[in-house]
């Protein structure tokens, strides 16, 4: 096992790979940006590393600099967490050739996956079927008009290096195909410096269902069950359940053990999460799969008591993966609220500052993930999550009354949260019935439902 590891990010990702990493022994190397140092949940780690200025093309995203701390400080890997560089295929290629051990996928297939095109021909060709759609990137505007002529209105022009709903446009029609394009292009190449398009059929009142996996160099996969994370706004998850009220059981029993086939086929190592669409009809399509740990791995965690960070850190040190499908058991159901430092009824307007009170309940079924203390404060230079909050329970109805119960418990003050919103949505009839979809919480705000 690793003796010290860097991790290569911040906040409450760091707080969470680092609680995990000491409990296992294993000395943790923090970086901070100048807007970070100070931050309450340095004071948990055993080295801290100021790297750079506020932003973070000056201090997260310096692979160079981050690199080269790993390497001065005697590390043996890098935890990349998730957003920053977690899905960067050169930084893992350039950690590895430095003789860091990188903890994630190797950096090849992360290239493939991390090509949204690419990874759905991969899955395609080994048994998982996509969305239907254009057979890889488009050429031109001219080959997305004939695309979408075969596949029929509407349809949605996706990013092929995108993710997070940047460089993505819905048509309705042939006359909004040029405008599209051209908005689509633009905003992929300046969000990810590549313009490359391809297109999907649009699956109105889909769900989005995703699959945990853990796999090891030595072609052993499992899976954790599967996530429900169709509550968005601006294609950014807001709250999140597993299991998903909303995957027929004979399509979770088909689907789980095939998706687990396919990433085994494939070579992955690590852990990671193939995402599903699921149509009116109860049918999962491949999506994309994310090489990385996810925001809300936690609710997979709380359903199963695996620790999806150990198994990270143990994988990558080259243990053979220690569960079989037959380990795992899914109990009761879990929930996760995204507690962020925004304003829903103004846009989502982020709400940085300082945090003055922050008080969270503790109890039976409770669990809090967050790396603030009152004092702290919300930088406006990084995303404005304060915690996130999630509760388990025997059953769906169970864990809900837990949920709005540790909600009313929690007190925040010093800046504005989305708490309300949360607490709405627990009492909205369509989340009680499980019976939403992708754009259900867009369509109630709107609506005046919540």
């Amino acid at each position: 096992m690793f003796r010290r590891i860097l991790i290569a990010n911040r906040g409450e990702v760091a707080a969470r790979v680092a609680r995990t990493a000491k409990r296992m022994g294993i000395e943790v190397v923090a970086v901070a940006s100048t807007a970070d140092v100070g931050s309450g949940w340095l004071a948990d780690v055993d080295t801290v590393v100021t790297l750079g200025g506020a932003r973070a093309a000056q201090s997260y995203l310096d692979q160079e600099a981050l690199i080269a701390v790993g390497m001065r400080y005697g590390c043996a890997a890098v935890h990349p967490g998730w957003g920053f560089l977690s899905e960067n295929d050169m930084f893992a290629t350039r950690c590895e050739a430095a003789g860091l051990t990188f903890i994630g996928p190797p950096g090849p297939l992360m290239r493939r996956m991390g090509d949204k095109a690419a990874a759905r021909s991969t899955m395609e060709a080994l048994g998982l079927a996509g969305i239907p759609g254009s057979a890889g990137a488009l050429a031109d505007l001219d080959e997305a008009r004939e695309v979408a002529a075969s596949l029929g209105y509407p349809v949605l022009l996706k990013a092929v290096a995108g993710g997070g709903g940047r460089g993505m446009r819905a048509v309705e029609d042939p006359s909004g195909l040029e405008e599209a394009w051209s908005a689509a292009t633009s905003e992929a190449t300046s969000a990810f410096g590549d313009g490359r398009m391809y297109m999907e059929r649009r699956i109105d009142g889909g769900r989005h269902v995703e699959v945990q996996v853990l796999a090891d160099r030595y072609g052993n996969v499992v899976h954790l069950g599967e996530r429900e994370c169709s509550l968005q706004r601006r294609h950014q998850k807001v709250l999140e359940e597993a299991r998903s009220p909303g995957l027929p059981a004979a399509e979770r029993e088909r689907i789980l053990p095939l998706v687990a086939s396919v990433v085994a086929k494939t070579g992955y190592v690590g852990a990671g999460t193939v995402e599903m669409l699921l149509d009116d009809d109860g049918k999962a399509w491949f999506m994309e799969m994310n090489t990385r740990l996810q925001v809300e791995h936690p609710i997979s965690e709380q359903i199963t008591g695996i620790d999806l960070v150990e198994h990270q850190l143990r994988v990558a040190a080259g243990e053979v993966l220690s569960l079989s499908q037959d380990d795992i058991r899914f109990t009761g159901h879990a929930l996760e609220c995204r507690i962020n430092a925004e304003d829903p009824d103004d846009g989502f307007k982020p709400s940085p500052g300082r945090i003055e009170r922050l008080d969270f309940p503790v109890g039976e079924g409770v669990r809090v993930d967050t790396h603030l203390r009152a004092g702290d404060r919300i930088s406006p230079y990084y995303d404005s999550m304060v915690a996130k909050l999630i509760t388990w329970g025997p059953d769906r109805d169970a864990a809900i009354a837990r949920m709005e119960e540790a909600l009313a418990g929690t007190r925040i003050e010093g800046v504005t949260t989305n708490i309300a919103l949360h607490q709405r949505i627990l009492r909205w009839d369509a989340f009680r019935e499980g019976s939403y979809h992708t754009r259900s919480l867009e369509a109630a705000m709107a609506g005046g439902v919540l």
